[in-house]
């Protein structure tokens, strides 16, 4: 095995944990180098090409989005900020503070959560939509890793880490007793 691929987050925090645990054995097992990809850029990478900016996001439940925003350099994206769990009106606001009127190209597994926002408009009216992406996202989570395999940007089972961006159900909804100094 030359290389394993995973996806890191954002996500369920169990599909999370389980993908990366079974990624982690087998990197040991093989001896094989790791790449995680965040879930967002996988989406991202689906985007039609021709805008400066990409904008990625899917449904995290309790009426909030899992989202990025990406800047498109040549045919790379940098991620601009660190991928966030937010309600969709703010980071609409927050690409559009961003963007200014610049091309936005948007993408999404879930497009209605942001283009039945009155906000969208705005967006609407710069000719700009919202294109689905399939849910199948395992290919552009192995192209991603394999460039960077050939840039050497790998790591091993221990330094492979999670991007949970929210905190699990267990610790949000803890009764237990607190901690005190």
């Amino acid at each position: 095995m030359e290389l394993i691929a995973v996806a890191t987050g954002p996500g369920s925090f169990t599909g999370v944990r389980v993908g990366l645990t079974s990624a982690k054995a087998w990197g040991e097992i093989y001896k094989a180098p790791l790449v995680g990809v965040s879930r967002l850029e996988a989406i991202a990478s689906h985007a039609p090409a021709g805008a400066p900016w990409t904008a990625a996001f899917f449904d995290a439940h309790r009426g909030q989005i899992f989202a990025a925003l990406y800047r498109s350099t040549g045919h790379k994206l940098e991620l601009v900020e660190s991928d966030v769990v937010t309600a969709p009106r703010d980071f609409l606001n927050a690409v559009n503070a961003h963007s200014r009127e610049a091309p936005v190209r948007w993408i999404s597994l879930d497009p209605q959560l942001v283009s039945t926002l009155p906000e969208w408009n705005s967006r609407a009216a710069l000719n700009q939509q919202i294109e689905s992406c399939p849910a199948e996202l395992a290919r552009a989570i192995g192209e991603i890793a394999e460039e960077r395999l050939r840039r050497g940007l790998t790591t091993d089972a221990l330094h492979l880490d999670a991007n949970y961006v929210r905190r699990s159900d267990a610790e949000s909804f803890w009764k237990g007793p607190t901690l005190r100094a």
